[in-house]
C-alpha cells in the first residue's frame, strides 16, 4: 500500500467508526490496499465492504447502522424503531427493515434481519427521519409513524405491542392528530380510532 492511501485509509477510519467500501474507492483507495489494510490490522473487515477501525467507538446502534450500511434503500421499522425511541419494552432479535414490494431480501446473514414490504409509496418518505448512526445515515421512522406501521403489521409483532406503544407515545404528548395522518396514509385509521379515543 503507498504511503498517500494508507494516511488516507487511516485517516477516513479514525473519523467514521464505520467505513463503506465504496467510501474508501471514493477517496482513492484501492481494492488491494483495502485488503492489505485487514492484514496489517489497520481496519477490521465487519462484513463484506463493511470495516472499522480497531479503536473505533461504537455505539449500541450498531446493528441499525450495519444493516443501513449495507441496504441503504432499507428503512429500520416496528420492533426496530421501537426500541430506537425507547418505546415500550421489546427488545427485538433481529433488525426490522422495510423494503419496497418487488425489492429482492438482502442477503445478510448477520445481523439477523426480518423484512416487511410495502407497496405504498408514502411509506418510504411520510414520517422517516435521517439519523447519523455510527457515520451511517440511517432511515428510522419516527415515533407516531412507527406506532402506526406497528398496526398495519399487527399480525407480525403483536397486538399488545400496539397498544403498549401507542399508550407510551400518548402518554409523552404526541397528538392524536398526527398518528392519523400515518394512520390513514397506511389504511388503519379504523382499526386504530377505538384505540385512541380509549386513552385520551
Amino acid at each position: 500500500m503507498n504511503t498517500v492511501q494508507q494516511n488516507t485509509l487511516t485517516e477516513l477510519a479514525k473519523n467514521h467508526p464505520l467505513l463503506k467500501d465504496s467510501t474508501l474507492r471514493e477517496a482513492g483507495v484501492s481494492s488491494m490496499a483495502i485488503s492489505r489494510a485487514v492484514k496489517a490490522g489497520t481496519i477490521i473487515r465487519l462484513t463484506r465492504g463493511l470495516y472499522q477501525h480497531p479503536d473505533a467507538e461504537l455505539d449500541e446502534n450498531l446493528s441499525l447502522s450495519e444493516v443501513a450500511a449495507r441496504t441503504p434503500k432499507a428503512v429500520i421499522v416496528l420492533l426496530s424503531a421501537l426500541q430506537f425511541h425507547v418505546i415500550g419494552t421489546q427488545q427485538p432479535h433481529s433488525v426490522w427493515i422495510l423494503l419496497r414490494q418487488n425489492a429482492v431480501k438482502p442477503r445478510i446473514t448477520y445481523p439477523a434481519i426480518t423484512v416487511v414490504k410495502s407497496s405504498i409509496d408514502e411509506a418510504f418518505t411520510l414520517g422517516i427521519d435521517i439519523h447519523d448512526l455510527n457515520g451511517i445515515p440511517t432511515a428510522i421512522t419516527n415515533p407516531a409513524r412507527t406506532v402506526v406501521d406497528c398496526f398495519k403489521y399487527r399480525n407480525r409483532v403483536g397486538l399488545d405491542t400496539c397498544i403498549e406503544a401507542l399508550k407510551d407515545i400518548i402518554d409523552r404528548g404526541v397528538k392524536p392528530s398526527e398518528i392519523m395522518i400515518y394512520a390513514k396514509m397506511q389504511r388503519v385509521a379504523k382499526v386504530m380510532q377505538p384505540y385512541i379515543q380509549a386513552l385520551v
